[in-house]
């Protein structure tokens, strides 16, 4: 389905698309100045930024396309990750079984992922299979915090103590915030093998594997078929 933007587009058929002719439209400034400001506060240059600058020096239509599509999915990352912090831990720990599932874990059935009950969970929010026959468990943590909280390396320590509680050699410590050098770096000392999912991490695996997200629009380019025009020997 075309928005009545996207038919306005294409109906001016401009015959270059690129930042001057975009910045018409308020969605794109809006978006272009909110790009600009996390650049600044961040200090160094971000993703968004590298692919403005050659939309700005033009390119082919397909070109244009690519990098376009690339900045629409960074800005549904930021959706994403802001809605994540405003939903209720419960419903996050299940959103991350929901994504382990996509991913292949359990087999991709529900029914091989559980939520552990927040009066026993004793540092563990969820245990998934980690194939369809249940041969071995992937424990996970969830931390549903604001992007100033860091995990910290009490937090990993106390997910390692839980880990050796329950036997277990596998988990996943997944947060909306980031995790600080000292947590990643106690991880190289312990024998449980452990993943670490910042929320830029979490929000590129929700994407790619469709999960809180789903197609608005689908482009088709097309190129002319050589093979369909050859002549036919003899």
């Amino acid at each position: 389905m075309i928005t009545p933007l996207g038919k306005q587009v294409l109906g001016e058929n401009p015959i270059r698309i690129d930042n001057s002719y975009l910045r018409r439209f308020d969605q794109f400034s809006n978006w272009q100045n909110r790009t600009r400001i996390d650049s600044e506060n961040s200090g160094v240059a971000t993703d968004r930024a590298k692919l403005i600058e050659p939309i700005e020096q033009g390119g082919t239509p397909e070109d244009t396309m690519e990098r376009a599509s690339a900045l629409l999915n960074l800005a549904l990352q930021d959706d994403l990750l802001a809605i994540l912090r405003q939903i209720s831990p419960t419903r996050f720990e299940r959103l991350i079984l929901d994504l382990l599932n996509a991913m292949g874990y359990g087999g991709g059935q529900l029914s091989s992922s559980t939520l552990t009950k927040a009066s026993r969970d004793g540092g563990i929010d969820g245990v998934i299979s980690e194939d369809a026959l249940g041969l071995d468990a992937v424990y996970i943590q969830a931390k549903r915090y604001a992007a100033e909280n860091t995990v910290g390396r009490p937090d990993i320590q106390q997910f390692i103590g839980s880990l050796t509680g329950e036997s277990a050699t596998k988990g996943v410590f997944v947060t909306t915030s980031d995790f600080s050098r000292e947590a990643r770096d106690y991880l190289n000392r312990v024998q449980q093998r452990v993943v670490l999912i910042n929320g830029q991490r979490l929000v590129q695996l929700m994407v790619q594997h469709g999960v809180g997200v789903r197609t608005r629009t689908t482009y088709i380019v097309q190129n002319i078929d050589e093979g369909y025009f050859a002549e036919e020997a003899g």
